[in-house]
């Protein structure tokens, strides 16, 4: 199975989605992550749907099976977990002063990358071992 990277970014109210095997196309929502998910696979498929029509050329991934990638950026990543995991226990698992983690979801400053680094690092180790807890 194949994976088609979406790049997702918060916004205001809301979050928006590009794709670079589609250029032009973006998808924006008002509301929660999950109505952006629904949305993204909607156009996907109507922009299948279209170029299958008229006959115009398209992805080829888009023939076979797939799944979508979702690539947030940090301030989209921090934004989306801030009702989860408090900066406090985000510190905790990155490393970073939670002062900083709450400029970087505000958008007042941007990480270096080895911050990012540290932040993705950071959350994949927790699920790791979520992962690894049974009852």
């Amino acid at each position: 199975m194949e994976k088609v990277t979406i790049q997702v970014s918060r916004t205001e109210k809301g979050y928006s989605a590009s794709c670079d095997l589609l250029p032009g196309w973006v998808v924006a929502v008002t509301g929660d992550f999950e109505a952006l998910e629904k949305e993204v696979q909607e156009s996907v498929d109507f922009y299948v749907d279209c170029a299958k029509e008229d006959y115009e050329t398209y992805p080829v991934v888009f023939d076979r099976e797939y799944i979508f990638e979702y690539k947030f950026d940090i301030q989209s990543l921090l934004c989306f977990y801030q009702n989860i995991f408090s900066f406090s226990a985000l510190e905790h698992l990155t490393g970073i002063n939670q002062k900083q983690l709450c400029h970087y979801a505000a958008g007042r400053s941007k990480p270096r990358l080895e911050q990012a680094k540290k932040i993705v690092d950071g959350l994949h180790r927790l699920a790791g071992e979520l992962n690894r807890v049974s009852i």
